[in-house]
């Protein structure tokens, strides 16, 4: 047992994205992934859709894994665990509707146990492993969830009447939004999100926006208590001893993955005889000579 000083910079992103069919839950979460890492090939998609996370693989190289029915807990904590042994940096679970819902769900295997209200004994410790696995994953995940769906008469700007379509209530078991650490609630098929839950901050009592990369960032800025990507960098860059890259790397452990590169290719130039010379008189004078066609010993 040890106590510790908190540090965000160990937090990994819970993120919720809630909304009815076509308001682009898979789309904005690869945005939101991609702000997060700044590498495509981080990425996981669980896919409970049918394979629609491939639709959007102009975007990058991010990877997919693909679950079919029954979709039981099980099934899906074996897919997480599938990524983190991959090292996959961020994980999107598109979607956990089906955990709760779909065929051979939580909802599903409690009706075949007989329906009754005591059967819950015996699935409420299969859901709740399910949810532990997300809040204990060693990588980010982005949930996508479903809502149900209505629809309503208004009034577009030009004053013609047309049909709004509306996300309701989030199909999932109650109070799963409360364990992220932030739920962003998508408005209408435009992808106007709010954030309905947001222990970060960053979203409370603004207007609804567009996920796009730059909440990601904003995001991981949060975690590393406002060092970003581009301060690590500026620090690399200007890191003269290996002892000093390590210590570099141990500081962002958010964002390892992305500057491991620029690690190495820093630590091959300290490393390298050139860069470890420094150029006194006599040197110069030599480079001098050089230039204007002549050598060191006609000098």
């Amino acid at each position: 047992m040890e106590l510790k000083q908190a540090q965000r910079e160990q937090v990994k992103l819970r993120i919720g994205l809630s909304g009815a069919s076509g308001f682009g839950k898979t789309f904005s979460a690869l945005l939101l992934a991609y702000g997060i890492t700044g590498d495509y090939s981080r990425i996981a998609i669980i896919d409970t859709e049918n394979q629609s996370a491939s639709l959007y693989s102009h975007l990058g190289a991010y990877n997919t894994l693909s679950i079919e029915a029954p979709y039981s807990p099980e099934k899906y904590i074996k897919a997480i665990e599938v990524c983190e042994k991959a090292q996959m940096e961020v994980v999107i679970i598109d979607s956990i509707t089906h955990e709760w819902s779909g065929a051979g769900g939580c909802l599903d295997i409690q009706e075949k146990l007989g329906g009754r209200w005591q059967d819950w004994a015996s699935v409420t410790p299969r859901h709740q492993a399910f949810v532990d696995k997300i809040l204990q994953a060693k990588c980010h995940v982005i949930t996508t969830t479903r809502r149900k769906t209505d629809y309503s008469m208004d009034k577009d700007g030009s004053g013609k009447t047309k049909v709004i379509k509306h996300g309701t209530k989030e199909i999932t078991r109650d109070g799963f939004e409360y364990e992220l650490t932030v739920n962003f609630e998508l408005i209408n098929d435009h992808h106007l999100v709010n954030a309905s839950k947001d222990r970060t901050g960053l979203f409370v009592n603004k207007p609804e926006f567009v996920i796009n990369a730059s909440t990601g960032k904003k995001l991981m800025n949060w975690c590393n208590n406002g060092k970003d990507l581009d301060q690590a960098r500026a620090e690399i860059s200007s890191c003269e001893t290996i002892e000093g890259l390590k210590h570099i790397y141990s500081k962002y452990p958010n964002y390892q993955s992305t500057i491991k590169a620029d690690i190495m290719n820093r630590k091959a130039l300290i490393e390298s005889a050139d860069y470890n010379i420094v150029p006194n008189s006599e040197i110069i004078e030599e480079q001098k000579t050089i230039e204007n066609g002549t050598t060191a010993s006609t000098k």
